[in-house]
């Protein structure tokens, strides 16, 4: 499963959610903004509560930086 940590208002959360969309990718999102148990989810698994954050359970793989999670999931993902 594809989790990604983001908040409504923030432009590089937008830019990961445009691309998961264009590549119909499906994300179990998780809004920090809205959500206080997110927000704490987010600080115990990456140490700061800096978004977007995407968790991928399945390959063990977790990593902050818009730029970086649109790579990782082109590589992995987009076929």
């Amino acid at each position: 499963m594809l989790i990604l940590y983001y908040k409504p208002n923030c432009s590089y959360c937008q830019t990961v959610l445009r691309f998961a969309e264009e590549q119909s990718l499906t994300l179990d999102l998780r809004d920090i903004a809205t959500v206080p148990e997110h927000a704490e989810d987010l600080i115990e698994r990456g140490g700061k509560r800096q978004v977007p954050y995407l968790v991928d359970d399945k390959k063990e793989i977790e990593m902050y930086e818009s730029d970086d999670i649109i790579t990782y999931l082109k590589k992995n993902y987009v076929h």
